[in-house]
């Protein structure tokens, strides 16, 4: 599955809200550098779809506010 994730780092909770047309804004704790963001949503995406984090990747806007993600499911 993909969706389309916008991403709010520097936030003061890690927060997953979902979007009526099925894609996600998600707000992080950590800074935008050195891939800290990114490893966060890689977390919080894998504890909310209850799979490992080996099934979740960032295909695209990597160095965005808006990414494109992969969702491996079982």
């Amino acid at each position: 599955m993909i969706i389309q994730v916008k991403v709010k780092p520097n936030s003061r909770h890690a927060l997953i809200e979902p979007q009526i047309e099925g894609n996600l804004i998600v707000r992080l704790k950590s800074p935008p550098k050195e891939g800290k963001a990114n490893k966060e949503l890689i977390k919080l995406l894998s504890s909310f779809y209850s799979l490992p984090q080996s099934h979740i990747q960032i295909t695209s806007g990597h160095h965005k506010k808006e990414k494109t993600v992969l969702v491996l499911e079982k």
